[in-house]
């Protein structure tokens, strides 16, 4: 997947938005509806109303449900890598790993330890359909969303890394950008990475036309169908 070029203008963007007007405004750019890069059903936030991740995908896949069948130094040199790989790549950069015992995952991943580890190697956040834990204690700035929570990291190892991985049916490549919130994550194209700001502006603006008018007084069904007749003309 090439690297896609993103300015701090937009980044701080795609921060200070939430995830499901990112996917509105991809919709913007694509001239329709239909955009289906996100992930399906109700995932958990570590950190409900941080501000959103952002970055691009460092991507791998774990298991911890059996012991691996490889030898334990095979292990932890995989497990090097998979450190070096994470603190590579353009920055910023969010961790996306799959758990491959979804839907039966018990693997916490994402606890104390490694939350501390992938800040500290600069990484945005994580996403992953596996278990998250210690949300107690975990670092601030680091959100991650995840399938579940639980107490155990079982017999967690990397099974590979830098492969395409699916979480709760979004793929992701290495190296693509995603949002990701409480409402879920997504893929953003690099093709619509250019027309992007303006295209958030644009849902923000065409929102505006129905929000404003039905949080003031008077607001009535009169005022409603004047003000959808605008709404339908500009929205995708």
């Amino acid at each position: 997947m090439a690297d896609a070029i993103i300015h701090e203008d937009l980044l701080d963007l795609l921060r200070g938005v939430d995830t499901p007007t990112v996917c509105n405004a991809i919709e913007v750019v694509q001239g329709k509806r239909g955009f289906n890069r996100f992930t399906r059903g109700t995932m958990l936030h570590s950190k409900p109303g941080e501000p959103a991740a952002v970055g691009f995908a460092r991507t791998a896949r774990i298991s911890g449900l059996a012991p691996s069948s490889e030898p334990s130094n095979v292990i932890r040199a995989r497990r090097r890598e998979y450190f070096r790989s994470m603190a590579s790549g353009n920055s910023p950069t969010v961790a996306v790993v799959e758990d491959i015992d979804h839907p039966n995952c018990i693997a916490g991943w994402w606890g104390e330890v490694h939350v501390a580890v992938h800040k500290g190697l600069g990484m945005r956040g994580a996403i992953t359909n596996g278990v998250m834990r210690d949300l107690d204690v975990i670092d601030e700035g680091f959100p991650i969303l995840a399938g579940s929570i639980g107490p155990s990291h079982g017999y967690v190892h990397v099974i590979d890394i830098g492969t395409q991985v699916n979480i709760f049916g979004m793929r992701v490549y290495e190296n693509e950008l995603v949002h990701a919130d409480r409402h879920g994550a997504i893929v953003i194209p690099n093709l619509v990475i250019p027309k992007l700001k303006s295209a958030i502006e644009t849902v923000i603006e065409s929102e505006a036309i129905v929000l404003g008018p039905a949080r003031e007084p008077g607001f009535n069904i009169n005022k409603l169908e004047e003000v959808w007749a605008k709404f339908e003309a500009v929205r995708t």
